[in-house]
């Protein structure tokens, strides 16, 4: 299935909304925004998330990319995340969408 336009805006809708100090990841993006997968999340974020707090976006075990994990957890500890050995604890950070109506 391709991605509309629509999808895009909600998960740019949906990283938005993830409040400072909280994360959420790739797999609950997709499944607030009604996607098939994470990896289309993934691909949003990688085209179209500059202007978004992209460091509240994580993988499923609570790590960055590797590319991005020093800047990206500097960024979430100043932000008061709860980071320990490289990974966040999703436990206590990770941020639920709302369900929709």
């Amino acid at each position: 299935m391709a991605t509309t336009d629509a999808d895009i805006e909600r998960v740019r809708e949906l990283v938005a909304a993830i409040p400072p100090g909280r994360v959420a990841t790739y797999g609950d993006i997709a499944a607030a925004a009604g996607l098939s997968t994470p990896r289309t999340v993934g691909w949003i974020m990688r085209t179209d998330s500059a202007d978004l707090p992209w460091h509240r976006v994580l993988r499923a075990n609570g790590t960055p990319a590797p590319h991005l994990a020093h800047r990206q957890l500097r960024q979430l500890a100043a932000e008061g995340c709860p980071v320990l050995d490289d990974r966040v604890d999703l436990r206590r950070a990770r941020h639920h969408f709302d369900s929709p109506d």
